[in-house]
C-alpha cells in the first residue's frame, strides 16, 4: 500500500513538473516554404520550353524562409532576413514576369489566451494592420504518424468550402467561385504548444509541416528555451482595421484594377496561378 501511495505521489509530482516546464516553454522554429507554380500564356508565340523555363525560375524564387518565435501563449511569424527577399522575376523567350510577393518585414502576431491576432499587410504599397479574432480550425485528428527531424508527428486535417473572387486581365467583372480549402498538418506532442506556421494553430503540439493546396511549409530547425530571451513582437505598423474591412478594401482595389485592364484580352494576356 505504501508503495502505491509513494508511486502515486511521484506521478503527481512529475505531472506538476511537466506542466510547469510546459508553461515556461519558449523557442524558435525555422521553416522553408515551397509552391507548385503553374504558368500559362494565351499567346501562341511563346514556346513550351520558354514557359517551362519561366515556371522553373519563379518556383525557385518563391521559396522563402520563415521564423516562428513562440512562448506558451503568444507567437510571431515573419519572413527570415535574406538577400533574395524582393519581387520574384523571370525572363525567357522575350517575356519577363515580375511577381510582388509582399514586404519581407511584415509580422503576424497570435495571442492564444485572448484569442486574437494582429497582422501587418501591404496592399498596393500601403500598410495596414488587421486586428481580429483568431480563425477557428475544426481539426480532424488522425492516428497516422511520421518522423520529422527528431520528432514524432501526428497527422491532422481541416477542410472548408469558402467563397472567393478571381480576376485576370480581359475580364469585365470579377468571377465569384467556391473554393475548397484542404489543409494537412503534422504536429508533434513532444513540443506541447498550440502554435503553427502562418495563421495556423490549435493542435495539441507544434505544427512542423503544413500542406495547403500547392503550398508547403516544413520546419527544418527548432531551438527550444534558447539562452537568449525570446521576445514576442507586437505589430503596430499601418492603419488598423478588421479582417472583414480589409477584405472589402482589397476587393475594391481589385475592382479598380479591373477597370484599368478590362476589355478584350490582348496577345500578351497571362494567367498565373499559385497552387492548384
Amino acid at each position: 500500500m505504501k508503495t502505491k501511495i509513494l508511486l502515486l505521489g511521484f506521478i503527481v509530482l512529475m505531472a506538476f513538473v511537466g506542466t510547469t516546464n510546459a508553461q515556461g516553454l519558449t523557442g524558435r522554429a525555422y521553416y522553408k516554404s515551397s509552391s507548385s507554380f503553374k504558368f500559362s500564356m494565351d499567346s501562341s508565340k511563346m514556346a513550351p520550353e520558354a514557359m517551362a523555363d519561366i515556371q522553373r525560375q519563379l518556383k525557385k524564387q518563391m521559396e522563402k524562409e520563415y521564423v516562428l518565435t513562440f512562448t506558451q501563449g503568444e507567437s510571431n511569424w515573419k519572413q527570415a532576413e535574406s538577400l533574395g527577399s524582393g519581387p520574384a522575376s523571370a525572363s525567357s523567350g522575350g517575356a519577363t514576369i515580375v511577381i510582388n510577393t509582399g514586404s519581407s518585414d511584415l509580422v503576424l502576431y497570435k495571442n492564444l489566451a485572448d484569442q486574437k491576432y494582429l497582422e501587418e499587410k501591404d496592399l498596393m504599397g500601403k500598410e495596414f494592420l488587421v486586428n481580429d479574432k483568431l480563425n477557428s480550425y475544426d481539426w480532424e485528428l488522425s492516428d497516422e504518424t511520421k518522423t520529422i527531424g527528431n520528432y514524432t508527428c501526428q497527422k491532422a486535417t481541416y477542410s472548408k468550402i469558402v467563397d472567393s473572387k478571381r480576376f485576370s486581365t480581359g475580364m469585365e467583372e470579377m468571377e465569384s467561385v467556391k473554393d475548397t480549402v484542404l489543409i494537412e498538418a503534422w504536429y508533434t506532442p513532444q513540443i506541447p504548444v498550440s502554435h503553427g506556421p502562418s495563421e495556423y494553430w490549435g493542435l495539441p503540439g507544434l505544427i512542423l509541416e503544413l500542406h495547403n493546396a500547392g503550398s508547403t511549409l516544413i520546419c527544418e530547425k527548432i531551438v527550444l528555451n534558447p539562452e537568449e530571451k525570446v521576445e514576442i513582437q507586437i505589430p503596430n505598423k499601418g492603419k488598423e482595421m478588421s479582417s472583414a474591412d480589409y477584405r472589402a478594401l482589397a476587393e475594391e482595389k481589385m475592382q479598380d484594377m479591373m477597370k484599368k485592364y478590362q476589355g478584350k484580352p490582348g496577345e500578351n494576356q497571362m494567367v498565373i496561378k499559385i497552387g492548384n
